[in-house]
């Protein structure tokens, strides 16, 4: 783990063996998947708490993606269809989980606004590194800092995808305040957040916060969301006693790995023997690293909340990362026992199974990697992962189509087409793998155009 992401994924790069090199030339990773944080405890307590929101919506919450941006800025945007991203600045910055889950309701409204059909249907597509790039070049060019056109990789929108317009901000604030009305929660985070951005509005480049760039603040907006406060039922309402611990623990653990481990420890001393304090300090102690403390901390708290799948997911995380291959295994199996509908840790179960270098746990990630492909597909590891699966086990056609859905992913057009036709020439025809494969190579080619 590294400060750059949450979780176990980021150590996919460790994966590609020498002898797989060829096959893998040309599938590079975006440099966007620095700033980007996977981690399924985050993602799924943040969906926890705006799971009313979405539903007040007509959106099926387990249909909305969450992901988390490494970002000390106060922003959050809508792409690539319903997902919403949100910087790790304002999570962090959140005195709430109101405030958060008002920022989650405005971003819903967009979604159901329809406000980002505006990009090409390749942003359907792109994968999550790829939306992240394009986002940072589109920052760049509201700031003015450059005139050239949007990262091509991303192959999709204009300058100003990410601008949304006066009038619609004013429809994403209505609409929020309409789901939070249908869910009976307060417009009090939304309003205070407003108010946070509104202090800084006149601040020009670097010290704005991007959230005002690219959704146009204004004092009408302000005033109106003040005004429904006043007025509306569920003003005074509280947060959920279990939404504050939600947002507690995702803090506790952000910091914890973005923070310097003795900032960490400062914070949370031996003596406070809650289980957030201890979970703390056990993440402190594996970047240290001091694996003989971390993991009697992690094991404590294993012992204290069996049913907690996340606790055995940093012990796997932590066993694994120091070669304890072999000792990861078990955590993991039973972090995936205990949340099996967790793609995320399926996939890092899965690069266990295949660093082990077990030809029959090496077709069980195969197969953990194509189930969780059809939640997680846009998650372009997945596929580097599952060509290197594949390419152990000797299905080198179907290493290839992984690497052509990889390419195409993250918008590396000629590569798409290449290892498309590659994998055509090695899968027998008119089976659903050459026929995924043709269709990637005419996507590849569209696109081109």
């Amino acid at each position: 783990m590294t400060a750059a992401r949450l979780g176990s994924l980021l150590r996919g790069l460790a994966l590609a063996a020498a002898g797989f090199a060829a096959l893998c030339a040309g599938a590079r990773a975006p440099n966007a998947a620095e700033v980007l944080l996977r981690d399924a405890e985050t993602e799924n307590n943040i969906k926890t708490m705006a799971a009313p929101i979405w539903r007040a919506a007509g959106l099926e919450p387990s249909d909305v993606g969450i992901y988390l941006v490494q970002d000390n800025q106060l922003n959050s945007f809508v792409a690539g269809g319903q997902a919403i991203f949100i910087n790790s600045g304002l999570v962090l910055r959140a005195e709430n989980p109101n405030q958060l889950i008002g920022v989650v309701a405005h971003e819903t409204g967009h979604i159901a606004g329809g406000h980002v059909l505006r990009a090409k249907e390749a942003m359907r597509n792109a994968s999550i590194e790829s939306i992240i790039a394009m986002v940072a070049a589109a920052g760049a060019s509201v700031l003015g800092r450059s005139g050239a056109p949007l990262l091509g990789a991303a192959g999709v929108g204009e300058r100003s995808f990410l601008q949304f317009s006066i009038a619609q901000e004013a429809t994403a604030d209505h609409a929020a305040l309409n789901f939070l009305d249908r869910s009976c929660q307060s417009a009090r985070g939304l309003l205070k957040f407003f108010e946070i951005l509104q202090s800084n509005e006149l601040l020009a480049g670097e010290r704005q916060e991007s959230w005002v760039r690219t959704h146009p603040l204004t004092q009408q907006r302000v005033q109106y969301i003040r005004d429904h406060v006043q007025q509306a039922r569920c003003s005074n309402t509280p947060d959920s006693p279990d939404s504050v611990e939600l947002l507690r623990r995702i803090k506790a653990k952000l910091h914890a790995f973005l923070d310097d481990p003795s900032k960490t420890l400062s914070t949370y001393p031996t003596s406070d023997r809650s289980p957030i304090a201890r979970y703390a300090r056990a993440i402190a102690y594996y970047r240290m690293p001091k694996l003989d403390l971390a993991l009697p901390e992690i094991d404590g708290l294993i012992r204290d909340f069996p049913n907690d799948p996340y606790y055995r997911e940093l012990k796997g995380q932590m066993l694994f990362e120091n070669g304890r291959v072999r000792d990861a295994m078990r955590p993991y199996e039973d972090a995936v026992k205990l949340a099996p509908s967790a793609a995320l840790l399926r996939i890092s179960l899965s690069q266990v199974y295949i660093e082990s270098g077990d030809p029959a746990l090496n077709k069980r990630a195969i197969a953990y990697l194509n189930d969780a492909s059809r939640a997680e597909g846009r998650e372009s590891q997945i596929w580097r992962f599952l060509a290197v699966a594949y390419g152990r086990d000797n299905q080198i056609g179907m290493a290839a189509l992984s690497l052509a859905e990889e390419a195409l992913a993250n918008g590396k057009k000629k590569d798409a087409t290449q290892q498309a036709l590659r994998a055509k020439q090695m899968l027998t025809k008119n089976s659903p793998s050459y026929f995924r494969a043709d269709d990637i190579h005419h996507e590849a080619e569209r696109l081109e155009n």
